[in-house]
């Protein structure tokens, strides 16, 4: 496999790029469903409710923690997760206008 070459491509691009590729995951973003609808989250509650391994359900939250869109406390032994809504309004954006400057001319 070839290396990559996100050098030369912007950083818009690149974050743009690696957004979508942590999105592209099923469990992802039943993950970011289940943690949007509540004030926090535990992960123990997200194994129960995503039908997911705790190790399997930390390395999803990794990923999405890697991209920005959550935050996490600590609680005793449990980590809770809420929806960084910055990052959040910044990637809606970002894909609002990649979308939006589409030439509808096109074919």
């Amino acid at each position: 496999m070839g290396v990559t070459k996100t050098h030369i491509f912007s950083v818009q691009q690149n974050d743009l790029a690696q957004a979508a590729k942590v999105l592209a995951h099923p469990a992802r973003i039943a993950i970011l469903e289940h943690i949007s609808k509540q004030e926090a989250c535990i992960c123990n509650d997200l194994v129960d409710v995503i039908g997911l391994a705790q190790p399997t359900i930390s390395q999803h939250l990794n990923e999405i923690k890697k991209i920005g869109l959550l935050k996490g406390t600590f609680e005793g032994k449990n980590l809770c997760y809420c929806i960084d809504q910055d990052r959040w309004m910044e990637l809606q954006q970002a894909f609002h206008d990649f979308f939006s400057n589409i030439n509808r001319n096109c074919c």
